[in-house]
């Protein structure tokens, strides 16, 4: 932890609150007047404490951008590297146009109208932010295959007669591991901002959720009476984005060197 300084802290912090502080939250906490200095951090806009809200509220942000980036990955990668293996140009492009398509609309836009259509729920949150980093992640695995395609290594496992899957599965997908790495750190934080956007926005979360992001949004009107309850969850949400950042940077460093 101490190889990778500030940014190790930046991340473990906010997820250990986040994975385990749902288990210091106790059952039906009971309600006092909104926006007062009652507990630790007070309350919030219906009266509930902020310091359980915050305990209780990191796990949908968290866990949903996770595992919006495994899937975008786990569906982008093997897209843009079938796209930039095939032998007929067709197949590229009938794979990669409808993703510049849906790169051309701004991301909270689809957030908003695929929310719209399949209704409420973490589940199609998680699809939603998924299929927004989709076609970034796809794009940047067709680009790094093509550059491997080219390789004279490549060429004579071909000539040997070795078959797809070894040259573009196995020996292409290990030689794109460095730059799927260094991307990770940039598509977390993205899908971060994304999910806690949706949280705010009222997509995938109920209104009065234990969310981080949510507790930005409804206790804002109360800022200059408590502001805890919107400072805190934010500076989390800051502070797991940075993090991660600073974590993959100095990782990718480490490597290099």
């Amino acid at each position: 932890m101490r190889r990778f300084g500030i940014g190790a802290l930046l991340v473990v912090v906010p997820l250990a609150l986040a994975l385990l502080g749902p288990l210091f939250v106790p059952d039906g906490g009971a309600r006092h007047a909104p926006f007062t200095p009652h507990g630790p951090l007070g309350t919030d806009f219906v009266g509930r404490d902020v310091w359980h809200q915050v305990l209780d509220g990191g796990r949908t942000v968290v866990l949903v951008a996770l595992l919006a980036t495994v899937l975008s990955y786990a569906v982008g990668v093997p897209w843009g590297v079938v796209a930039a293996t095939a032998r007929l140009r067709l197949v590229d492009e009938v794979l990669m146009r409808p993703l510049d398509l849906l790169l051309a609309v701004p991301s909270l836009l689809v957030l908003i109208l695929v929310a719209a259509i399949a209704g409420q729920g973490l589940a199609v949150l998680v699809g939603i932010v998924a299929l927004v980093n989709f076609p970034d992640v796809a794009r940047l695995s067709r680009a790094a295959a093509l550059e491997i395609a080219g390789r004279p290594a490549l060429e004579a496992m071909r000539m040997q007669g070795e078959s797809w899957w070894r040259t573009s599965i196995v020996y292409t997908g290990r030689s794109m591991l460095r730059t799927l790495a260094a991307d990770l750190g940039t598509r977390l934080t993205g899908a971060l901002y994304l999910v806690a956007s949706a949280s705010f926005l009222g997509v995938g979360v109920p209104p009065d959720a234990a969310d981080w992001a949510v507790m930005v949004d409804r206790n804002r009107g109360g800022l200059f009476l408590q502001p805890w309850a919107v400072v805190v969850p934010a500076l989390l949400i800051v502070a797991l984005s940075v993090g991660v950042n600073l974590v993959f940077d100095r990782a990718l460093r480490q490597v290099r060197s």
